[in-house]
């Protein structure tokens, strides 16, 4: 399998499938397992970085999720589907990149910077590093097409 044949991409947990979900992502996930290696996640360690008030919901929101990916048309006969945090490598990867990572080049991620503002009682180490655990994801499954948000594109660089 070639590099630029495999995607990866995930959601966080934060509940129940909404139209923005199927529209900025899921429905593109559908189209492109016909004609790629793909890998869905449940981002799961993603979640935890902003400060999530409810843990005790995360995995139910993450299975439900999931069902309602499935509802959407993702196929497990043609996708991997499973839980980033089931997946120790993510974790193990991330650390190895955030000892080679340059401080100053996180600091200048955008989204850092926003998302701070917007949670300023838990600006914390893992939505500092958010970018390279991303990084651990892309390259644990050598994928070469990542649909990602416009808001992500500066992780991407990076």
């Amino acid at each position: 399998m070639k590099r630029a044949d495999v995607v990866f991409s995930g959601m966080r947990p934060t509940g129940r499938l909404h139209l923005g979900n199927y529209w900025g992502a899921l429905k593109n996930w559908v189209a492109l397992q016909s004609q790629y290696s793909c890998f869905f996640s449940v981002v799961d360690w993603h979640m935890l970085t902003t400060g999530y008030d409810d843990t005790s919901k995360l995995q139910e929101n993450g299975r439900e999720m999931v069902l309602d990916w499935l509802a959407a048309g993702l196929d497990p006969q043609k996708s991997v589907i499973f839980r980033q945090s089931d997946v120790p490598e993510h974790a193990e990867l991330a650390w190895v990149l955030n000892c080679f990572t340059p401080f100053g080049d996180l600091s200048r991620m955008t989204q850092f910077k926003d998302k701070s503002l917007k949670h300023p009682k838990n600006i914390n180490a893992g939505l500092f590093n958010y970018p390279v655990l991303m990084a651990a994801d892309i390259l644990l499954y050598d994928a070469h097409v990542v649909p990602v948000g416009d808001d992500q594109k500066q992780h991407l660089e990076l």
